[in-house]
């Protein structure tokens, strides 16, 4: 069983990841930087944040605000900061619900009056497609809601579930530069995608689209949802797109992001002994993401081992848990592969794994003892996708409480 020394140092790690990209700072360093762009003569500025980090962005953005503003910041129901000078509405994450479709609509309003003089400002982070539904008309919230729920559900990661999620939105691939032209759009962009696909971070509301209806419909038969997207769905996936004219072309500014956390993360792991990145791209199915980190891990010495990236999910079950708390389990069953005295933690940046409360879990050599102690199978709950529950029963959850950013999800393998 690994040392409660090995579990500190993997969560001061983790929280030296998280610390990096805190959305404020980074703000405030380009902001430094760069002034905002101010409206002409007379014109007024419109700044609109969207994701889970949207509070913590609008509030230093208006530090920089000169002039006349508008100001308003949609995020998840459980981020209760509030913004000085400006509206915070809340919605739903991961499935949108009726708050988020309110809020959809309040964010269109206020692009729409936008005039030529004026200036949108758009914060945007991770979470930004879920908490901003603007549904195509003859699409409903409860269709956009079984869409989010077939993409989770299918393993995909996130470039293609957001394909879909922009043929079918007033926001999302571009949608913010056509509702608010003729003002331009300066974007400050917080990343949770791996690469740093602009086009996909929050489902690109001031980037071009991923890619065309035929693209979406090719990847939902390839996932095997094709049949059950809901018929309204379908419908606009199937219709001949209508040509559009070419909205201002935005300025798109990348303030923070994965590899910028895994770094930092790397000097705290580093202070205690050898540390290495392992991999800044840990994408792709979450069984095939253990096994890389069972490779990379077995034989090392002494060592701290750092991976970071978003794995997929495929749901067989119906129990509770996520990709970090399914990987960590994932890597408990690997345990005699990996010997004595180690520890693995999985977290997400934002704090949140899935439908739970937990930021991801732990694994050591003990974790399937303590879960088999509660007289639970490890197994079987694997197989149910119920590792919130397995994880709990071990001791072994990882909770942050909300963390206000999001860039993803970072691993911490350690050897004492």
């Amino acid at each position: 069983m690994a040392t409660p020394d090995l579990r500190a140092r993997a969560r001061a790690i983790f929280d030296r990841a998280v610390a990096a990209a805190d959305p404020a700072l980074a703000l405030r360093n380009e902001l430094t930087a760069r002034p905002l762009p101010v409206p002409s003569d007379g014109g007024r500025c419109f700044v609109i944040a969207t994701g889970k980090a949207a509070p913590a962005m609008l509030t230093e953005a208006l530090r920089h605000v000169r002039g006349a503003y508008t100001a308003l910041a949609v995020t998840h129901h459980e981020n209760l900061t509030e913004v000085p000078g400006a509206t915070v509405l809340r919605a739903g994450h991961p499935v949108p619900d009726a708050a988020g479709l309110a809020a959809g609509q309040r964010v269109m309003e206020l692009l729409r009056q936008a005039r030529e003089g004026d200036r949108v400002i758009a914060l945007i982070s991770g979470g930004g497609s879920a908490l901003l539904p603007a549904p195509l008309a003859g699409i409903s919230l409860e269709d956009k809601a079984e869409l989010n729920r077939l993409l989770l559900g299918a393993g995909l990661e996130i470039t293609q579930m957001n394909l879909l999620r922009q043929q079918v939105s007033q926001v999302k691939g571009g949608g913010m530069l056509r509702l608010a032209a003729p003002a331009p759009v300066t974007a400050y962009i917080l990343s949770d995608v791996i690469g740093d696909d602009l086009r996909a971070v929050a489902s690109g509301p001031t980037v071009a689209p991923i890619g065309t209806r035929e693209d979406a419909r090719a990847v939902a038969m390839e996932a095997g949802i094709w049949a059950r997207l809901p018929g309204s769905i379908r419908a606009r996936l199937e219709e001949n797109p209508a040509s559009a004219l070419e909205p201002p072309a935005p300025e798109n500014i990348l303030i923070g992001s994965n590899r910028l956390s895994l770094e930092a993360a790397l000097g705290e792991a580093a202070r205690g002994g050898e540390a290495a990145i392992a991999s800044d791209a840990l994408t792709g199915d979450v069984g095939e993401a253990a096994d890389r980190i069972v490779k990379a891990a077995k034989g090392q010495g002494p060592c701290a081992l750092l991976f970071g990236g978003e794995t997929t999910v495929r749901l067989n079950g119906s129990g509770l848990g996520g990709r970090n708390q399914e990987l960590a389990l994932r890597i408990a069953l690997r345990a005699e592969e990996l010997g004595e005295n180690w520890l693995f933690l999985s977290g997400g940046t934002d704090g949140r794994d899935g439908p739970t409360p937990a930021a991801g879990g732990f694994a050591d050599a003990g974790t399937l003892a303590r879960i088999r102690a509660g007289g639970l199978d490890p197994a079987t709950l694997l197989a149910d996708n119920d590792s919130h529950r397995a994880l709990a029963a071990a001791g072994d959850l990882l909770e942050t409480g909300a963390t206000g950013t999001n860039v993803a999800d970072i691993q911490v393998f350690l050897r004492g």
